[in-house]
């Protein structure tokens, strides 16, 4: 097997077992590097630690610390996926617009490029827009994205089959951080609006 069809099949065999335990409880998990291979991860299931970023929006610098005071979920994604992140910022969306105004303002939303190479933050904003929830489109450097991943728990590959238009391999959860900040829990792919709404409720009507 080549390397480049070793990698992938890695990671997908690694994303499935991350959905698995998801299903199972409450996975969180968190990476490191393993320089036996450039390509390994190792899987830990500690909570991962979450924490302060900056990233960059069209208007400027964006820190997770500005939304103090807010709840905040967090979404890892990019903006030429084909499926899993319009399935999950859809149904984001929805929940979204059947919260009440009181909410909303209690409420961010931060999408974040695994794909800075060709997610710039105007292009970011452009994609967010058609979802209609306030979102907070963001990236930054490569290594900037791949510490704050490894510290969310975000398993993503870019899979390089020499083409334009690459595929990203990522997993597909939404981080949901209270409002003093701390990463509370994760929800699955594909969590329903109604998943989303119950979790606003929790947080902000207690």
């Amino acid at each position: 097997m080549d390397q480049k069809k070793f990698n992938r099949v890695f990671l997908l065999l690694l994303l499935a077992f991350g959905v698995f335990l998801a299903g199972s409880y409450a996975l969180i998990y968190s990476l490191k590097p393993d320089n036996t291979h450039p390509s390994a991860q190792k899987i830990s299931l500690d909570a991962p630690p979450g924490g302060d970023f900056t990233l960059q929006s069209p208007k400027g610098d964006v820190s997770l610390s500005d939304f103090k005071g807010k709840l905040t979920l967090v979404y890892f994604g990019y903006t030429f996926c084909p499926d899993i992140c319009p399935t999950n910022l859809g149904n984001l969306s929805m929940a979204y617009h059947q919260l009440s105004d009181e909410q909303k303002q209690q409420l961010a939303i931060l999408f974040i490029s695994v794909d800075p190479e060709r997610d710039t933050p105007e292009r970011l904003q452009q994609y967010i827009n058609y979802f209609d929830a306030n979102m907070i489109g963001l990236t930054g450097s490569a290594d900037t994205i791949a510490e704050i991943a490894r510290r969310y728990g975000v398993v993503y590959q870019k899979i390089d089959d020499g083409k334009e238009n690459y595929a990203v391999d990522h997993s597909a959860f939404t981080y949901v951080v209270d409002q003093q900040g701390v990463l509370r829990e994760q929800l699955p792919h594909a969590a329903s609006p109604t998943q989303f709404i119950d979790t606003v409720n929790r947080y902000l009507n207690p």
